[in-house]
């Protein structure tokens, strides 16, 4: 399996794809006029023809057969060309010592403090392939990118992760407050800002702070909690130092997590290398490896082993890549060590 830039040719799969997501994925829309708007400017993306404020890294994971089976993505920045919404919970404190009452009230505060940040999107891989290593290489190959092209992407990254809903899609967050101002269906309001409608959110949603007592329990219940579905995905995020600091989607109220770039463990400890090949050994650990390329970028999960600074991988690995022995690579180990 590789990981590399979205093309052109790649439409038809992705549709396929989308048409498999369900709810929950607003950037990847089953729309094909979208889809391919998307692609188009993703190529632009990866030529450098695009400000931050535009900048959209679309990646896909692609077997030995030349499939498609994944989706991913970064943002360049967030916000920048229209608000980027979320709910800030807060707690408010109401208190009367003649009473003896004292009361804490969380609180959802709409606010775009967010804005300007990278963002982590897009993911989505196909339910027969989520075995292996392919699930943490098409999440973290994005960190590698992201480490050997620093300077295209913000100080901090985020990921907007997909919040409670039952099996039907249908969010209990959404049906206790959104329905109330939107009028509409929980997947209908997905799909429009999915698609690049979002002026109706300023234009429908509260500005006043809005008291959590007032929901329904189950609405309360799923504040900052992700689908179980997501949770591997929220685990493996946690692991390379992304953390949940109180910001909420404001349809679902999945949490967004953040992260300083700098300290995601991906970028912080990737190391370039001499390629080597050969044989890894049969107790090497998998390392995540990138081509050290932007337009004809190439990433892979695969055993290698550190030797006297070079990396050391098996001939198909660098067929993956398309490299040869002496050239330079970017690497790390796949998951934190203990």
């Amino acid at each position: 399996m590789i990981v590399r830039p979205v093309r052109s040719a790649d439409l038809p799969a992705l549709i396929d794809l989308a048409r498999s997501t369900g709810a929950g994925l607003t950037t990847l829309p089953a729309n094909e006029e979208r889809l391919a708007h998307r692609v188009g400017w993703a190529e632009k993306t990866f030529r450098g023809q695009a400000e931050r404020a535009d900048a959209d890294y679309l990646f896909v994971l692609e077997d030995d057969a030349g499939r498609v089976v994944g989706i991913s993505a970064v943002a360049g920045a967030v916000g920048l060309r229209e608000p980027w919404y979320n709910y800030r919970v807060g707690l408010t404190v109401s208190a009367s010592q003649e009473l003896h009452i004292h009361r804490q009230v969380p609180t959802l505060f709409l606010a775009n403090d967010l804005t300007g940040n990278s963002e982590l999107c897009s993911l989505f891989l196909h339910a027969e392939h989520r075995t292996g290593l392919n699930g943490r290489l098409l999440s973290k190959a994005r960190f590698l990118f992201i480490a050997e092209f620093r300077e295209l992407f913000g100080d901090k990254v985020i990921a907007e992760m997909r919040g409670m809903s039952d099996a039907e899609g249908r969010s209990p967050f959404w049906e206790s407050l959104g329905r109330h101002f939107f009028k509409m269906e929980f997947s209908q309001a997905d799909y429009l800002t999915g698609v690049g409608n979002k002026a109706f959110i300023a234009e429908l949603m509260p500005k006043f702070p809005l008291y959590t007592c007032f929901l329904s329990e189950d609405a309360r219940a799923v504040i900052g909690r992700v689908h179980p579905d997501t949770e591997p995905a929220l685990a493996m995020l946690k692991a390379e130092g992304f953390s949940y600091q109180g910001y909420v989607d404001i349809f679902d109220a999945g949490p967004a997590i953040e992260a300083e770039t700098a300290k995601i463990r991906a970028v912080r400890d990737s190391q370039n290398l001499v390629l080597a090949i050969g044989t890894p050994g049969d107790d090497a650990a998998p390392f995540l490896m990138h081509n050290r390329k932007r337009e004809d970028c190439r990433i892979t999960a695969a055993p290698a082993r550190l030797a006297a600074g070079t990396l050391v991988v098996d001939p198909q690995t660098a067929k993956r890549l398309q490299l040869s022995a002496g050239d330079q690579v970017r690497a790390v180990p796949l998951s934190a060590r203990g």
